[in-house]
């Protein structure tokens, strides 16, 4: 492509380049690095935004792959610094590490505004540091590349295959329901993780690479290489070069994040049968670019994409039978006709191109048009009394006997109440119940933790029930499963019918007509609106307080409002 830019139009140009006594400062202190005055003036400044961390497990071969793109960008004639970003470690956070998606957004956007860069590659994987870089870096619109950290291999125990998250919980459920030994159970938690990189399930780490893909921000093939595979290493390499190429091209994610590459987006993550994590990442990204997803769009193209990862938790396979049967590239090559070809990528050809020479070497693990895990897209938008901005389910992953059903609900005011009462033999529970969790919202969690998936009542497992109907304002893990209706919107918190959802009220599920209804009279409803007390917030400080003034609710992406959509932060204009 035709060099846009010159050394001298170079934004850290401004830095670096004039003769002056600031000029002389920047230089100086960079000298005193040890570098000299020609490996960083008129070269592209590459920000490896690095999101490694000793307690973040999924990152942490990240400090190894920086020395990688930095061979890359030395490599390709650019300098580059590597500068860390807030990690946000999916196991070990609380309340919920989606309560730091937009603080690691913020860091992202704040260090490319304050620094002298003139391009960057991204690193992370782990499930919010995927959307955290990306919301960054579209809000500050330097060339960026994403470089996803890989998912880890195959788990095992027993001679069996283990995906981490999807089999936790799974054997969880057995445990709780007595047919595993502690003997098993030591023995699963010694082998269910063991090596570097994200859960190897279609969670919502290994969703978010591959829309990141999609998007058009990865090099091709770049979101399902295992983190343990040399190819991981020579992908940090390219990326290094590439990164310094844009740069010159002047190429930026308004380039490339178009409505287009977004539709094709959410396309991708219907076909993989992704997290129902993603609609509100995608919705937050999109809102950064001046773009808007309604929710119905995701449920308009659902309806005719069909499902072709056959991965956990919705299928068999993980994610490294994923990446040997051909990758994301192949199973975009399944379905040409309902993506957009022409839409640009960071490598500087179109999706189109990049798709060139894919195929499915094992359509085991990624289905053939003729021969989908489902006929129609995993996820389903469901409107009614009880949602009146919306809610999600992975339809992909839940019973089918349930997709209507109508039962009296079961209320937990919260997740103490939840975790005080649900085991308990005078719990007033059937398999016929609709368990209720409210307050798990972007408000009432706070940051609407992974709460989705609600245990079933051990005296239900002991009856060998193993799904039934939950519904929530929570958000449910990417690697879970079962009938949970997540992203119930307006929260409990801000008064939301689900805030007047009473023990022993109908509610009734109708995911083919996509309704989500409380059948109460209006007048009931009213009176119990008028009673309604909105709880008390713990006292906060800091982010946290910040959070709990500006943030949207789940509909909107869960992002600040302050953050205007479409619109860049102001560069630095005192030196």
């Amino acid at each position: 492509m035709p060099q846009a830019k010159k050394p001298e139009t170079l934004r850290s140009y401004r830095w670096f380049g004039p003769d002056t006594m600031r000029g002389f400062s920047h230089r100086s202190r960079m000298l005193q690095l040890g570098y000299r005055k020609e490996d960083f003036t008129g070269r592209p400044v590459i920000a490896i935004v690095n999101t490694w961390s000793e307690i973040n497990p999924c990152h942490a071969h990240l400090r190894e792959r920086a020395e990688a793109v930095k061979k890359g960008v030395w490599q390709a004639g650019g300098f580059p610094v590597e500068i860390p970003a807030f990690s946000i470690t999916e196991t070990y956070m609380k309340p919920s590490p989606m309560l730091y998606r937009n603080l690691l957004a913020m860091d992202t956007e704040e260090t490319l505004r304050s620094l002298p860069i003139d391009g960057a590659v991204l690193m992370g994987g782990c499930d919010k540091t995927t959307p955290g870089l990306l919301m960054g870096a579209i809000s500050m619109n330097l060339p960026a590349i994403f470089l996803p950290a890989g998912p880890m291999l195959r788990g095992n125990w027993n001679g069996k295959p283990l995906g981490s998250g999807t089999d936790l919980w799974k054997f969880w459920t057995e445990r709780c329901a007595g047919n595993l030994s502690e003997t098993d159970w030591t023995a699963i938690e010694s082998g269910i993780a063991r090596s570097p990189g994200f859960c190897m399930t279609m969670g919502t780490a290994a969703t978010m690479t591959a829309l990141a893909e999609a998007l058009g921000m990865t090099l091709p093939g770049a979101s399902s290489i295992p983190a343990a595979d040399s190819n991981h290493v020579r992908l940090a390499i390219d990326s290094g070069k590439r990164i310094v190429e844009m740069v010159w091209e002047d190429s930026k994610p308004d380039n490339i994040l178009t409505p287009s590459a977004f539709r094709n987006a959410i396309t991708v993550d219907m076909a993989i049968g992704g997290s129902t994590n993603a609609i509100i990442h995608l919705v937050a990204l999109a809102r950064r670019r001046g773009i808007d997803l309604p929710l119905h769009l995701f449920d308009d193209i659902a309806r005719h994409v069909p499902v072709l990862a056959n991965i956990r938790p919705s299928g068999e396979f993980l994610m490294e039978d994923f990446y040997y049967a051909g990758g994301l590239r192949a199973l975009m090559a399944e379905i040409p006709d309902l993506l957009d070809l022409d839409c640009p990528t960071v490598n500087g050809k179109t999706l189109g191109t990049n798709l060139e020479g894919a195929r499915v070497v094992n359509s085991n693990v990624i289905r053939t048009r003729e021969a989908p895990l489902a006929e129609s897209g995993g996820t389903a938008i469901l409107y009614g009394t009880l949602a009146p901005d919306g809610a999600v389910i992975k339809t992909v992953a839940a019973d089918a006997r349930l997709m209507q059903h109508t039962g009296p609900a079961v209320v937990f005011n919260d997740y103490p109440d939840l975790d005080a009462r649900i085991n308990r033999d005078d719990l007033n529970v059937t398999e016929n119940s609709v368990l209720i969790l409210r307050n798990a919202g972007p408000l009432g969690g706070p940051g609407m933790p992974e709460w989705g998936m609600l245990p079933i009542p051990q005296k239900l497992l002991r009856q060998g029930i193993r799904d039934m109907v939950r519904i929530s304002d929570a958000r449910m893990s990417g690697t879970s499963y079962g009938t949970c209706v997540l992203h119930v919107s307006p929260e409990s918190y801000v008064g939301g019918p689900l805030a007047l959802v009473q023990d022993g009220d109908a509610v009734t599920l109708d995911i083919p007509n996509r309704r989500l209804d409380l059948l109460v009279p209006e007048h009931e409803l009213a009176s119990r609106r008028a009673q309604w007390i909105r709880p008390t917030p713990p006292s906060n400080r800091g982010y946290l307080a910040l959070y709990r003034e500006r943030v949207t609710q789940a509909h909107q992406g869960c992002d600040f409002d302050f953050l205007a959509p479409g619109t860049s932060p102001p560069e630095p204009d005192i030196f």
